[in-house]
């Protein structure tokens, strides 16, 4: 592992007399962890107490629940909004079933949706690679269009809400693709910090992380293609994340084909993982860093999300994620590699 980086944890424990066990003392462990390029924590406590809570994808086919869904076949002509012909002549650009639309409730100046097929509820199995890779090359296209017209807007994301209770307005799939100046703070915490540990040392953050994680062999999980999939030290998810990271693209105009084969590759075997595990919702986002830059490559992460319960539907962020920004991670990367990685 490199000598720049430092893989800090903090362990402790808080003793109490238990209820289950006749008011014995009994020590729970906790750590905190120092995201090794941001300098920010996070929370791993809750071990084996949440666990991923299945979806009825039956019961949101139901009229009653789906309501008005823009994005399906019969509404979709003509409820969803046209691109200016400056932008594409034809309106609204497809390819297989995805079709681009600018978003009604934009981000920034060029803000686009990617419906991803025509059925209203897609299983993960039914995300398949024709699905992804037609959504991926329709979205990708969009924001190398963006740049092309405003080359000035510095930073290109891709941003995904699947399924309750990730957050999504609609159940029907699709994706967020923007150009903005504004790209969040952990995009640009990520950002800073890369630009300071290539000037600190000389070298990219991120080849060093993959070189030093794949010699470590805790959170590595494989490589497909270009792409290198591995379990960050500090997940942002309640269930643990996975990163995916390009080291040869930098900016959106870097990112071609292949990246997206390799991409749409490494996720088919996430989504396989977690329909073994029976998670059946995420966020994830993709992300680019201006041009010219040569210490913040393209990089992916998706997290899983859940209930808490079925009961409550109560969600899984609460007061640490919402109040105090600090993520909290009841699976430990080490162990949740070690699952991911069987499919890599």
């Amino acid at each position: 592992m490199s000598q720049a980086m430092e893989f800090k944890i903090i362990e402790a424990e808080s003793t109490f007399l238990h209820p289950r066990t006749g008011f014995e003392p009994e020590s729970v462990r906790f750590e905190v962890r120092i995201d090794p390029l941001t300098g920010r924590t996070g929370h791993y406590s809750h071990f084996g107490a949440i666990k991923p809570q299945r979806l009825d994808l039956e019961h949101y086919k139901r009229p009653e629940v789906m309501g008005f869904c823009p994005f399906c076949l019969d509404k979709r002509d003509k409820v969803t909004p046209k691109f200016t012909t400056h932008i594409y002549p034809e309106g609204r650009p497809s390819l297989g079933e995805a079709m681009l639309i600018p978003n009604l409730f934009p981000y920034d100046i060029y803000s686009g949706v990617v419906i991803m097929a025509d059925g209203h509820v897609l299983s993960l199995e039914q995300l398949n690679r024709k699905i992804l890779q037609d959504a991926f090359t329709l979205g990708i296209g969009f924001l190398k269009k963006i740049k092309t017209l405003s080359p000035s807007i510095p930073y290109h994301l891709m941003t995904w809400n699947y399924m309750p209770p990730s957050g999504g307005g609609l159940v029907h799939p699709h994706q967020q693709y923007f150009a903005t100046a504004c790209p969040g703070n952990q995009f640009i915490d990520e950002l800073r910090a890369s630009e300071g540990f290539y000037r600190a040392h000389g070298k990219d953050y991120w080849s060093a992380l993959i070189d030093g994680e794949r010699d470590a062999g805790k959170r590595y999980a494989g490589n497909v293609g270009a792409s290198h999939w591995l379990i960050p030290f500090v997940c942002l998810g309640i269930l643990g994340d996975v990163m995916c990271i390009f080291p040869d693209v930098y900016s959106i105009e870097d990112f071609q084909d292949r990246h997206i084969d390799d991409l749409v590759g490494g996720l088919c075997r996430v989504f396989e993982y977690y329909r073994t595990e029976g998670i059946m919702s995420f966020n994830a986002s993709l992300l680019f860093g201006p041009e010219g830059q040569r210490y913040f490559p393209c990089h992916l992460r998706i997290s899983a999300r859940t209930f808490l319960n079925m009961r409550d539907f109560a969600p899984d962020l609460n007061f640490f994620q919402a109040i105090l920004g600090e993520p909290v991670c009841v699976t430990m990367p080490e162990d949740l590699c070690k699952d991911v990685g069987k499919f890599f």
